[in-house]
């Protein structure tokens, strides 16, 4: 994660309504607000920004994306990373981004 800026902190596991629904953390919106007004710049298309995350030691490659609704990005957790990280959809969990 060198020659990035990282970011730490904790958010609870969400999975959005509906069958087959997608799991989520949600940045807080401080932090949301913070890369918006500075890296914006970095968006792709529907407000996708590539991103590098870490849960429990665990690294992947991924993008968070601009939730309009919400007014904050959110990062996805596909099921293989859960089960890796043993994350469950309820969850606190601790976790750093890098952009």
């Amino acid at each position: 994660m060198q020659g990035r800026i990282r970011y730490d902190f904790s958010a609870q596991v969400w999975k959005s309504p509906g069958m087959g629904g997608w799991v989520f953390v949600s940045l807080p919106q401080d932090l949301s607000q913070e890369i918006r007004e500075h890296l914006s710049w970095q968006e792709e298309g529907w407000g996708r920004m590539k991103a590098k995350a870490e849960i429990k030691g665990f690294e992947w490659d991924t993008a968070i994306w601009f939730d309009k609704k919400h007014d904050t990005y959110l990062l996805p957790l596909k099921a293989d990373i859960r089960k890796k990280t043993q994350v469950n959809v309820g969850d606190t969990i601790s976790l750093r981004i890098s952009l």
